[in-house]
């Protein structure tokens, strides 16, 4: 059965590791009558967490979506993992969804990732609520981690549900908006009672905070709520429909999902108040890189993108698209605009984590999946016709990398194929072969993601695999001008080679480049060979004098030479140019650079002074720091080279709770003993390399 626009509602569910988020999925499946039972996550039998390695290591690692009915409104639920090792997941989920639900523990409070992804959430303007759980736990307090939030996040949550008392006390939720109570029934479904006379007055304070909330949403309602100092229940929800989807309150929710409580009223207010597709807006990209907003609508054109690809062993290639407007329809004709190629549409599915369910039609602001479609990658838009492409998924750049190798040479390629396989899958994956460390690298958000794509290859493909820490790609450069001649002339019978360059060099700033200037006059080196002066340079400049490491940020002035009128060429030039450079940089007080990333640390206070002090010791520079609510932000320079193996360093420092997130700066001179140890490095890879 399809819904139209305006009866979807889509939800992303997220947090810190170990929230209850696939809990909470599993047991809103429950309510609305989706599966017979609800799995906890040491069965291995989840809905959302039904991959082998994530059944094995009891986490989520992969975005998964179920959906359910209630009162006639779709509600598409995205279940993300908690680690910051699988952050693309959470991105797709936000970017298919209107709403976005961060739970957050009723005993620990906001946590690391729940900062990050809040944050996250203002960048992009996206509603959102959160689902303070596991309110049955001894220590968990509701006050207490509202009061949290608004500390760490500078906002005053609005209970839309209020608990029935705390720890072995805990009897159930009460639904302020709707004015029911709901109370714990052990392994069934909450039940609907009257609201206990002790919660009266609670009720009531947090019924008129909910109207303050809802008058926000629209002007004359607010009007009203001055004039009368109240709202109708029917007023009440459409201010507060209004209000939210213009992310001007955060509801806050209450509940115990293992008990499956605060359930029922959640789906309640989602149908009732969560921002429906139409709500929302994404965009297009021109050719000239300007974007143009786009409304969600079912009355237009069918055009979608792509959110995710995944490779099942029974279906083959999957593709999730989240639908932007008109209506995708199985068994017709579509066009890959990204590639500019037609993509039959064959069976359209929706699904229940693993299980697909097949369906006639999809309307705009739905989730579909197409099998098999072979053009298809993520990031790509799906439309009826030609026209602009919606704008790509904003993905983080990785911050751990490895250089990989099979075992057996002879699987190589095999390793090449489903590496590659592995980035289309998750595209905070990357993999490339490095030219001028002649490695292949492949680099993620974290050891462990990178760990489970290269255990899942070995399990099925029986591939061994070598991993070790990748070498750097330094830079080479000068701190002085010099100049140099170079005369290269070769007889060999007949026509000989002649050709005479004489160059200036002189450094430029950092990041400046390469610049050649021609300063030859009276036509010492004729027009037609100053090509092939460039290109001798171009090589020089490929190998420094140091290391051999690429040059950069060099002035070259080509100030006079000689040509002889039958034996010069283009390749006499060449050769001259490359020899000049060389000799001209020899005395030109050559220096190493290495690249230098921006660091930005995410940690606990308590661990502040150990990670400072670390990052000393790695030769960072530190920016700045901001800490709020008991978590600290540290901003930094760092050399890449002190942090190939970071995620593994600051995870022992803080007990696997910190993270990070890294992106290239510049590159900076480096002296003395580092220097030497680099040259050093590079002279017996060099070797190696000849011996191969």
């Amino acid at each position: 059965m399809s819904h139209s626009t305006e009866k979807i509602r889509n939800v992303a569910i997220a947090g810190h590791g170990q929230t209850g988020k696939s809990t909470l999925f599993e047991h809103l499946l429950f309510a609305g009558g989706v599966i017979q039972r609800a799995e906890t996550l040491e069965s291995g039998k989840m809905t959302s967490d039904y991959s082998p390695e994530e059944i094995e290591r009891k986490i989520s690692i992969y975005a998964a979506m179920g959906h359910v009915e209630r009162s006639g409104t779709k509600i598409n639920l995205f279940d993300t993992p908690g680690s910051s090792d699988f952050t693309g997941a959470v991105i797709l989920s936000f970017r298919a969804a209107e709403f976005a639900l961060l739970m957050v523990d009723g005993k620990s409070g906001v946590q690391i990732e729940t900062v990050k992804l809040w944050r996250s959430l203002d960048a992009n303007g996206k509603p959102r609520g959160v689902f303070i759980t596991k309110l049955d736990n001894d220590q968990a307090d509701f006050n207490k981690t509202l009061a949290d939030i608004k500390e760490k996040f500078k906002v005053d949550a609005v209970p839309i549900t209020l608990p029935m008392g705390s720890g072995g006390g805990f009897k159930g939720v009460i639904d302020v908006l709707h004015e029911k109570a709901y109370t714990v029934q052990g392994d069934a479904i909450e039940k609907e009672e009257a609201i206990p006379a002790e919660f009266k007055d609670a009720v009531a304070a947090a019924r008129e905070k909910l109207i303050e909330a809802a008058a926000e949403g629209d002007d004359s309602l607010m009007e009203k709520y001055i004039e009368n100092g109240s709202l109708s229940s029917d007023e009440m929800k459409v201010g507060l429909v209004k209000a939210l989807a213009e992310n001007k309150y955060v509801p806050a929710f209450a509940g115990a999902p293992l008990k499956n409580s605060g359930i029922l009223p959640l789906m309640d207010f989602i149908v009732d108040a969560a921002p429906n597709p139409r709500t929302a807006k994404d965009a297009t990209r021109g050719a000239d890189g300007a974007e143009t907003p786009v409304t969600i609508d079912s009355d237009k054109p069918m055009s979608s993108l792509v959110i995710r690809t995944n490779y099942d062993q029974f279906s083959g290639k999957l593709s999730w698209l989240k639908i932007i407007t008109g209506k995708l329809t199985a068994d017709s004709e579509t066009v890959n605009v990204t590639e500019n190629k037609k993509e039959r549409i064959g069976k359209l599915y929706t699904c229940q984590g693993k299980k697909l369910e097949e369906v006639r039609e999809l309307f705009a602001g739905d989730i579909g999946i197409i099998a098999k479609a072979a053009t298809l990658k993520t990031n790509d838009t799906l439309a009826a016709s030609d026209g602009p492409g919606y704008v790509p998924l904003r993905l983080p750049e990785p911050v751990h990398s490895v250089a990989v190798n099979a075992v057996a040479k002879k699987d190589e390629d095999k390793l090449g194929e489903f590496l590659v396989r592995a980035t289309e899958e998750d595209r905070t994956f990357r993999f490339h072969y490095n030219v001028e460390t002649k490695e292949s690298v492949i680099s993620g958000m974290g050891e462990l993601q990178i760990n489970i794509i290269l255990d899942k290859i070995k399990a099925n493909q029986k591939i061994e695999v070598e991993t070790r820490v990748p070498r750097i790609a330094y830079r080479e450069t000068i701190t002085k001008k010099n100049g140099a001649e170079y005369t290269h002339k070769k007889q060999t019978g007949g026509h000989g080679q002649y050709g005479k360059v004489v160059l200036e060099i002189a450094p430029r700033g950092r990041g400046e480049g390469y610049e050649f200037v021609n300063a030859i006059f009276g036509g010492a080196i004729p027009k037609n060979y100053i090509p092939g002066v460039e290109k001798g340079l171009i090589e020089g400049m490929a190998h420094g004098s140091m290391a051999s490491y690429p040059v950069v940020d060099v002035e070259v002035k080509l100030t006079d030479g000689k040509y002889h009128p039958v034996d010069s060429n283009e390749l006499s030039f060449k050769l001259a140019a490359r020899n000049a450079f060389r000799e001209a940089m020899k005395q030109a007080a050559p220096t190493l650079l290495e690249p230098i990333m921006n660091l930005t640390v995410f940690i606990e206070e308590k661990y502040l002074g150990d990670v400072m002090s670390d990052l000393s010791g790695k030769r960072g520079k530190i920016l700045g720091q901001d800490s709020a609510g008991g978590i600290a932000e540290v901003r930094a320079e760092v050399p890449m080279a002190e942090l190939l193996r970071y995620s593994i360093d600051l995870r022992s420092i803080t007990s696997g709770t910190g993270s990070f997130n890294v992106d290239f700066s510049h590159y900076a001179p480096i002296s003395g003993r580092i220097a030497d140890d680099v040259i050093k490095a590079r002279a017996e890879f060099k070797v190696q390399e000849a011996d191969e």
